[in-house]
């Protein structure tokens, strides 16, 4: 593992330094021998739906018993462990290293962003029914957002219908990728719909309502495969919502409130999603160097490593892994200092740059290890598989790269006023000189 050499440790808290170093043992030495285990005990056939790897549950038990237990809630919240982003994105970062790290932690995808939702904007009534079991990793929750039949990463997009009937919302609508919903163990969706579609504030039609699991009405079509990968038994589904109906007091925040939901739970998620694309990559990096200098591995008469291009492609590797780091860690600090508002440009910059660098280090180590590099017989194809994901999850690149483009360009009236004063002096100055 390649020494961060970004922050210094020593000016982070003594209880992030201890985090951290038993974070690094935990996924080092339970987690990734554990993989091939976890594969082992998954169901077979339909029950691939059904059963949960015994050890999962057990390297949650030693997560917790660690203190490796909800790390993602910041110091706002007190059911979290007290941590700044930028400690966080560092444990995060060891985590990613492991598809059964987060989840062991009880820090993964959709669980932590639901969870902020219910402790950020939940009544006491909604967290008590819901974030506290989330919080003690007793279930699982899904976000019901995005829609076949729209162009869903504009959220004001959003076609599925939630209408007040008395003490009732009435709730009708097709999700797609909806992840998690597959699991088991998910208990509860969050799903978004429009309440006011005829606001004249496109920001203000959204509501954001709370849908117990097993709710009459829901029928989960199918689960959607990520090139060939199903997933389970979390999945990512396809979901049709008929007639389904919720007590009023299921809504988050009040009716109109949805899009604000989304955008407080998006920023320090993305920023998690990052770092964990930067434990991947340095995890692919490692198996490149681990297979390029394995002594039976030769070619034309060398040693892989021997070969320029791969002595070549590794240092590009190194190169774009901590180009990201930065970019990251920078994004973290900005949240710490101004929230994730003030942090858009820095969030978004990562968000573009990490999934890219992720996919690009993750070819190279592919490329070394020959077809074996896009077997079941290393993590490369699945580490290739989300890093394609995240284009598009929480926001795809266009939208980002728009946000920040539009950011960059409102500097526009200051750089020019800067050039004509240096025109200006410049004209003075050749005046000046009489020449």
């Amino acid at each position: 593992m390649a020494t961060n050499s970004l922050v210094d440790f020593s000016t982070l808290s003594p209880k992030f330094r201890d985090l951290y170093a038993k974070a690094k043992d935990f996924v080092e030495n339970d987690c990734i021998p554990a993989e091939k285990l976890y594969h082992e005990q998954m169901g077979k056939g339909d029950q691939r739906w059904k059963v949960i790897p015994a050890v999962m549950e057990e390297l949650k038990a030693k997560a917790r018993s660690l203190g490796l237990w909800n790390l993602f809630l910041g110091l706002e919240y007190p059911q979290g462990a007290g941590l700044t982003n930028v400690e966080y994105g560092l444990i995060a970062e060891l985590s990613g290293r492991s598809h059964l790290a987060p989840e062991a932690m009880n820090c993964s995808a959709p669980d932590t962003g639901n969870m902020e939702v219910f402790a950020k904007y939940g009544t006491k009534a909604q967290q008590d029914k819901w974030l506290t079991p989330l919080l003690n990793g007793k279930i699982r929750s899904a976000f019901a957002m995005t829609e076949p039949a729209v162009a869903s990463s504009d959220a004001t997009n959003i076609e599925t219908n939630i209408r007040r009937e008395g003490n009732e919302y009435v709730i009708n609508g097709r999700k797609w990728w909806i992840s998690g919903a597959g699991d088991p163990r998910c208990a509860v969706f969050l799903v978004m719909g429009k309440s006011d579609p005829d606001n004249k504030n496109r920001h203000r039609q959204q509501s954001l309502v709370i849908v117990p699991a097993g709710t009459p009405g829901i029928n989960i079509v199918r689960p959607m495969h990520v090139f060939g990968f199903d997933d389970a038994p979390e999945g990512h589904c396809e979901i049709v919502f008929t007639d389904v109906r919720v007590p009023v007091e299921n809504i988050i925040l009040g009716e109109g409130r949805g899009f604000e939901v989304i955008q407080g739970r998006l920023g320090p998620g993305r920023i998690h999603h990052c770092m964990r694309c930067i434990g991947k990559a340095e995890r692919a990096l490692e198996l490149m160097i681990a297979r390029v200098t394995d002594p039976s591995r030769r070619t034309f008469g060398k040693g892989l490593a021997e070969h320029g291009t791969i002595v070549a492609d590794i240092a590009q590797s190194r190169i774009e892994i901590d180009q990201s780091r930065f970019l990251v860690l920078s994004a973290a600090r900005k949240i710490d200092e101004v929230k994730a508002k003030g942090a858009k440009k820095e969030i978004s910059m990562a968000k573009i740059a990490v999934p890219t660098m992720l996919l690009n280090v993750v070819d190279r180590a592919m490329q070394a290890h020959g077809a074996a590099g896009i077997s079941q017989d290393t993590p490369l194809a699945g580490f290739f598989v989300r890093a394609r994901t995240l284009r598009y999850a929480d926001g795809p690149d266009e939208v980002h790269r728009n946000q920040l483009g539009k950011t960059e360009l409102r500097r526009a009236a200051e750089i020019v006023e800067k050039m004509n004063q240096q025109k200006a002096k410049s004209d003075s100055l050749i005046a000046s000189a009489k020449l």
